[in-house]
């Protein structure tokens, strides 16, 4: 190869290499939204956060089930004793 096609090729070599950063550098950042603007996070630090987010939401559906099953039970209870007062009568 002659000089020119050798500094070419470097040349390319080196856009190749920054191009390929860049796109390694995009893939380790996501954008989020909090409220109403996009942030970008790292993708890890994201995930970590949607998995915490996700506990929690899980914890919380957990709780209301169970307050909800104990008033459908007091509910069920009070409409039994109603039943059998006005059979009473």
């Amino acid at each position: 190869m002659d000089a020119v096609s050798q500094r070419v090729l470097e040349n390319l070599t080196e856009v190749e290499e920054a191009a390929e950063d860049v796109l390694t550098s995009k893939q380790q950042k996501v954008k989020v939204c909090f409220g109403n603007m996009f942030i970008k996070f790292p993708k890890s630090k994201t995930r970590e956060m949607i998995q915490k987010d996700q506990e929690q939401l899980d914890q919380e559906i957990n709780e209301l089930r169970k307050g909800l099953k104990a008033k459908v039970n007091l509910l069920n209870e009070m409409q039994e004793t109603s039943v059998v007062t006005e059979l009473q009568m």
